[in-house]
Formats: structure tokens, C-alpha cells, sequence
């Protein structure tokens, strides 16, 4: 549910009351339930909100990109052994995948 209210705020481009993420996103989800979910975001601080009415209207503090990378340095800081977290994350990468992260490491540009 969260990724779909931060797809609807990111195609957006704009901040977005609840009822405008509800357009957006379709019936599936009830506004209270739109609204619960942006204030849960708000406190994590993946959204911004600024008044609007007598509401808030809300803005993704991050892109797609900034906000997987926050989550993977997230769950990195939870383990205690972080090495072995890495070599496993690492072993797992395609040959692509580990070429870029190559490149990135030495300081290259993708």
C-alpha cells in the first residue's frame, strides 16, 4: 500500500491531499485508510506534508532511487554483523549488477 501512495505522490510532481492520492491510486483503498497510511509515512519521514485546507497535502522527501537506498542502509544497521550481511548481498548480485557496483566503488560514473 505504501509504494502505491508513493507512486501516485512521485507521478504527481505536486503534493497530493489524501483524496487526491485516493484518485489516484483507484477505490481500493478507503481515504481514512490513505490518510492513516501518509501519516505513518510522515513520522517515518519518507513524506513531507504542508497545510492545506483544514488537512495536509503530502510530498515524498526522496525519489524511488534515494528512498531503496534509505531502506538498504536501513536493514543494514539492524544487523550486528554487517560484513556478512555485505558478502551475502554481494554473492547474489548479477554479473551486471556487480560491474556497475564496481564502477561506483573505484569512483567511475554508470
Amino acid at each position: 500500500m505504501e509504494s502505491a501512495i508513493l507512486a501516485a505522490l512521485w507521478a504527481a510532481g505536486t503534493p497530493l491531499t489524501p483524496g487526491q492520492v485516493q484518485s489516484a491510486i483507484g477505490p481500493s483503498l478507503a481515504r481514512t485508510t490513505v490518510t492513516t497510511i501518509l501519516s505513518r509515512l510522515y513520522e517515518k519521514g519518507t513524506v513531507a506534508r504542508s497545510r492545506a485546507g483544514r488537512g495536509f497535502a503530502y510530498t515524498p522527501t526522496e525519489d524511488e532511487p534515494g528512498l531503496t537506498a534509505r531502506r538498504m542502509h536501513s536493514e543494514l544497521r539492524k544487523r550486528e554483523d554487517r560484513g556478512t550481511v555485505l558478502a551475502r548481498f554481494v554473492s547474489q548480485l548479477t554479473d551486471e549488477d556487480e560491474r556497475l557496483l564496481r564502477e561506483l566503488l573505484d569512483g567511475e560514473a554508470p
